[in-house]
């Protein structure tokens, strides 16, 4: 569990995370949704340490992780497994020696030990064969599952994952979204997922936080987001066809 105590920061006179408190639930996909520039990103970065707020409070489990040292800090991010927007894998670097490193600096496992966890990481996202190739060498969609077999080699007990469909066609970020899921569950990860995809949102949507100009406004379940008056939120959601298609579902099935 991760939880957010009335968080505040500004850059300069622009405020971007006002009093925000939001509990970010285990074994689930915690989404939060928001226009750009909304405070999603800085919200992110903040609860895993590369920004510092002003004010407030970034609790895992039961420790204020803000308030730690760099050693303590440390031991926490351990167990944090990150899917940067765009993959964020090392050029120079094979399949297996991405997924390897943080192997590499966080344990002393031996060269075998290793090998095994990252074949099991590779088969969990359905790459095993691609462990020899560069990235340059990968499709979109695959660099996304090496993102996912680096990001889960520790077997880490948070996941953060930044905007991960971008740049994916409509059915490459449906797979994504499930397996995402789907590792969620296995290893009842709390998972926060920053995004403004509706896709993501009808899809994987158990808990959902919108938030705009930095202040929370709405959080529910994706079941949840058609039956708001929240009109901010409304703006949102329906401005895609996807949105009032899945309505429109909704409404059939249960006449």
């Amino acid at each position: 569990m991760i939880r957010v105590i009335n968080a505040n920061k500004s850059f300069g006179s622009q405020r971007v995370l006002k009093d925000l408190s939001v509990e970010f639930e285990p074994g689930k996909t915690n989404l939060v949704i928001g226009s750009s520039g909304s405070g999603k990103t800085i919200l992110l970065k903040s609860i895993i340490g590369l920004s510092e707020l002003d004010s407030g409070e970034i609790w895992y489990a039961d420790t204020c992780f803000n308030k730690l040292d760099k050693t303590k800090k440390k031991e926490i991010r351990k167990g944090i497994g990150m899917l940067f927007q765009g993959s964020a894998l090392f050029d120079s670097m094979t399949v297996e020696q991405n997924v390897s490193f943080k192997l590499d600096i966080f344990t002393t496992l031996s060269k075998a030990a290793k090998k095994k966890r990252v074949d099991e990481c590779l088969e969990k996202v359905n790459i095993r064969d691609a462990g020899k190739l560069l990235p340059n060498e990968l499709s979109g969609g695959m660099k996304k599952r090496v993102a996912i077999a680096r990001a889960i080699a520790l077997y880490p007990s948070y996941l953060f994952c930044d905007e991960p469909n971008s740049g994916l066609d409509p059915k490459t970020a449906i797979l994504i979204d499930k397996l995402i899921q789907e590792i969620t569950k296995e290893f009842h990860m709390t998972t926060i997922v920053n995004t403004h995809d509706m896709n993501s949102v009808l899809e994987i949507g158990e808990k959902v936080m919108f938030i705009r100009k930095g202040s929370k406004l709405w959080e529910g379940s994706k079941a949840d987001i058609f039956n708001t008056d929240n009109q901010d939120l409304n703006k949102f959601v329906f401005a895609t066809n996807l949105a009032r298609q899945f309505k429109k579902d909704q409404s059939s099935s249960s006449s």
